[in-house]
C-alpha cells in the first residue's frame, strides 16, 4: 500500500463529513488534504484509543520527532511521507502540525475547562489550526483568508463539542465551561450521568446560538477573490450548520445519542454547496 493509498483509507473509514468535501478538489490538493486529515486522525487516535496515558504521551512526543523529520526530509511513517511533498508547495507550516500535537496532549493534561477562553485556546490548537493548514492547502492569494479559516476550524469545533456532548462525558471529558454550567445550573453530574433537563437544553441552546456567531464571523471575513477555491471549508460549513439544526431541532437530546446526517444529505450538501460557487 503507497502513502497514498494508506491516507485515502484512513480518511474514508473515518466517515468524517470532510472527507465529501475533498472529492470536489483537483487530485493534487485532494492527496494534500487528504494526508493532512489522515495525520489529524493518527495523533488523535493515539489518545482516545491509548487507556494508558504514559504511552499515549510517549506515542505524541514519537509524532513531534517525525514532523521534525518530516521538514529534516526523512519522514518515515505512511502519513507523513505522503505529506512531505506538499509542505513547499501550500507553505505548510510546522509550527501548524506540532500546534495540533499540543492540543491532543491537552486532552491528557484537562478534561475541564473553567472558562470560555480556555475553551477557545484548546479549539484553536485542535481546529484553528487546521483551517490555516486546509485553507492553504485549498488556495490563499489573501491573508485575510487565513483568518477566515482560523474562525471557521473553531465553529467546526465548538459544533462537534455539541454533537459529542454525552460521548465526551462517558470518557470522563466535559468541554462545556465550568461557569456556564453553573450559569444554567446543570451539574458535571447531570452529564455525567446523561440527565436531560430543560437547563440543559437551555445550555445548549446557548452553546449553539455562540457556534453559530463564529460560522458567521468566518464568512464575513472570506475574501471574494478566494471564496471560490475556499469551497471545500464552505461544503464542510453546510454540513455541520445543517447538523447544528438537527441537533436543536431533535431538542439536544445528545447526552444519550449522537446525532449525525446520511452520507447522501452530506452528499447532496457538499455538491450544491460547489454548484452555487
Amino acid at each position: 500500500m503507497s502513502p497514498d493509498d494508506y491516507c485515502q483509507q484512513k480518511t474514508a473509514q473515518s466517515g468524517s463529513s470532510f472527507y465529501y468535501s475533498f472529492l470536489f478538489l483537483p487530485p493534487e490538493r485532494r492527496r494534500a488534504i487528504t494526508a493532512l486529515y489522515a495525520f489529524c486522525r493518527e495523533v488523535d487516535d493515539t489518545v482516545d484509543d491509548c487507556t494508558d496515558q504514559g504511552v499515549a504521551r510517549i506515542k505524541l512526543a514519537w509524532w513531534r520527532a517525525e514532523l521534525s523529520n518530516m521538514y529534516a526530509g526523512s519522514p518515515t511513517h505512511p502519513v507523513t511521507q505522503a505529506l512531505a511533498p506538499h509542505l513547499a508547495a501550500y507553505d505548510l507550516k510546522e509550527e501548524h502540525l506540532q500546534a495540533i500535537v499540543d492540543g491532543m496532549e491537552m486532552d491528557l493534561d484537562q478534561t475541564r475547562y473553567l472558562d470560555f477562553a480556555n475553551l477557545e485556546k484548546y479549539c484553536w490548537h485542535v481546529a484553528g489550526a487546521v483551517g490555516i493548514l486546509s485553507a492553504s492547502i485549498f488556495g490563499v492569494t489573501q491573508p485575510q483568508t487565513l483568518k477566515y479559516a482560523e474562525k471557521l476550524g473553531l465553529a467546526f469545533q465548538l459544533t462537534n463539542i455539541i454533537r459529542d456532548v454525552g460521548e465526551d462525558a462517558r470518557k470522563g471529558r466535559i468541554y462545556l465551561p465550568v461557569n456556564e454550567l453553573q450559569q444554567f445550573d446543570v451539574k458535571a453530574a447531570d452529564l455525567l450521568n446523561a440527565r436531560h433537563s430543560e437547563k440543559f437544553e437551555a445550555l445548549m441552546r446557548f452553546q449553539t446560538e455562540r457556534a453559530e456567531r463564529y460560522y458567521d464571523a468566518a464568512f464575513a471575513l472570506l475574501p471574494r477573490e478566494d471564496r471560490r477555491a475556499q469551497r471545500p471549508g464552505l461544503m464542510m460549513a453546510a454540513i455541520y450548520r445543517t447538523l447544528l439544526d438537527e441537533i436543536a431541532r431533535d431538542g439536544f437530546h445528545v447526552l444519550t445519542q449522537k446525532i449525525s446526517l446520511t452520507p447522501l444529505r452530506k452528499l447532496w450538501l457538499a455538491w450544491k454547496t460547489y454548484v452555487r460557487g
